[in-house]
């Protein structure tokens, strides 16, 4: 098999790579280990920023977003039951959209397919080969050993995929820090309680409350980053949500249909790219949930890269490939930075003494009282805009 550009995972990341490759008529194959039901059906973050909202539309893929999607022109922050508005709309005219990862996944999917370019699923020991000079992706599928050769490779496969482990040791300087605490999510058949998210502070812990549809709420308590979810019944579920909800708005409590516990961690390497293999998404970097970046990230990154590859295809010109690591980063660091400092912000930390929540509190005072601070957060939440958009 030859192609331009192979691309393992099929996850946002992925897919969006390989439509905007296509649109500048570069060749792509895409190749996943898991299922077509699998990928479109795990429930993942749900938050996409303005301006990749704008993009998922250029590209052909806005149809359902803009009939489905919910736009949220701000979010509210509480503070042990004082309810806040922080408004898009007046600090930074512009919104973000409420729609799920798995829609997303599902529209490109279909969109891929109908095109008939390869999106091979279902593919196992996969292995990448000569990273650092003519490209290969070795697979089976349908039982079949496979080979892809490529003049380069999309890394796209996740935190836990085959691409970053192949880099050469010595190569990639690795960044993180682990949360003392993670979320218990759950997706519930009950309408959501505002039309906008709430994330509530609150002395018992965070919480978040947000929405897949006007039908199914999605919310989130801060748990111990090691909880047993067997010792949340939905009961206990329900009692503690509404405890940090604090009266603030009314809950209804419906069936829940998903519940898990997620551990929270901040992780970057450097660089995202060695030889013509090149990281993007959650296979070169992870943002605690807090700030809603993962996949606006994974659509940046990719956004870079294909530009990068269209001029070479183009001119010959490798400059932008050479750039690529150091151009995500920036705006991957500015995102850990934001993230960081809402976790830390709105969440209760084991070693806090009294001085900690006094000044955690102080901190939410002045967010929520002064423009400059509100127009700061605004400004970070629906995304700092993409060069060249």
């Amino acid at each position: 098999m030859r192609t331009q550009v192979g691309i393992i995972g099929a996850g946002p990341a992925g897919l969006m790579l390989a439509r905007l490759l296509q649109l500048q008529g570069i060749d792509s194959i895409i190749i996943e280990n898991r299922s077509r039901d699998y990928i479109e059906n795990r429930i993942r973050a749900g938050l996409i920023e303005d301006w990749a909202a704008d993009m998922l539309t250029e590209i052909g893929l806005g149809a359902r977003l803009n009939r489905e999607g919910l736009v949220h022109h701000g979010i509210k922050l509480g503070i042990n039951g004082s309810l806040h508005h922080i408004d898009f709309k007046t600090l930074v005219d512009k919104r973000v959209t409420i729609y799920g990862q798995q829609e997303v996944v599902k529209d490109m999917v279909a969109q891929r397919l109908e095109s008939g370019a390869p999106l091979l699923f279902e593919v196992s020991d996969a292995s990448v080969h000569d990273i650092a000079g003519r490209p290969k992706i070795r697979f089976t599928h349908d039982g079949q050993a496979k080979e892809i050769d490529c003049d380069f490779i999309g890394g796209c496969d996740g935190f836990h995929g085959i691409c970053r482990p192949s880099i050469p040791d010595g190569v990639l300087s690795v960044f993180e820090r682990e949360y003392p605490f993670g979320w218990l999510g759950i997706l519930a058949a009950a309408p959501p309680p505002d039309e906008e998210l709430i994330y509530s502070y609150h002395d018992r812990g965070f919480a978040l409350f947000t929405m897949r549809s006007a039908t199914l709420a999605r919310s989130y308590l801060q748990c111990a980053h090691d909880e047993d979810i067997a010792n949340w019944s939905d009961a206990r579920i329900w009692d503690e949500l509404n405890r940090r909800m604090g009266g603030m708005r009314p809950l209804a409590e419906g069936e829940i249909l998903q519940k898990s516990v997620t551990p929270m961690r901040s992780f970057v390497v450097e660089p995202m790219q060695y030889g013509r293999l090149f990281l993007t998404g959650d296979a070169a970097h992870i943002v605690p949930p807090t700030g809603a970046k993962g996949m606006n990230l994974a659509f940046a990154d990719v956004l870079v890269l294909s530009r990068a590859m269209t001029a070479f295809y183009r001119s010959g010109d490798d400059a932008l490939l050479e750039a690529y690591s150091a151009t995500c980063l920036r705006r991957i660091w500015k995102a850990q930075r934001f993230s960081w400092w809402m976790t830390q912000m709105m969440h209760l930390f084991p070693d806090d003494n009294p001085f900690d929540r006094r000044r955690r509190l102080a901190e939410l005072d002045y967010v929520t009282s002064s423009e400059a601070a509100a127009k700061s957060l605004a400004e970070n939440y629906v995304g700092l805009p993409m060069d060249g958009r």
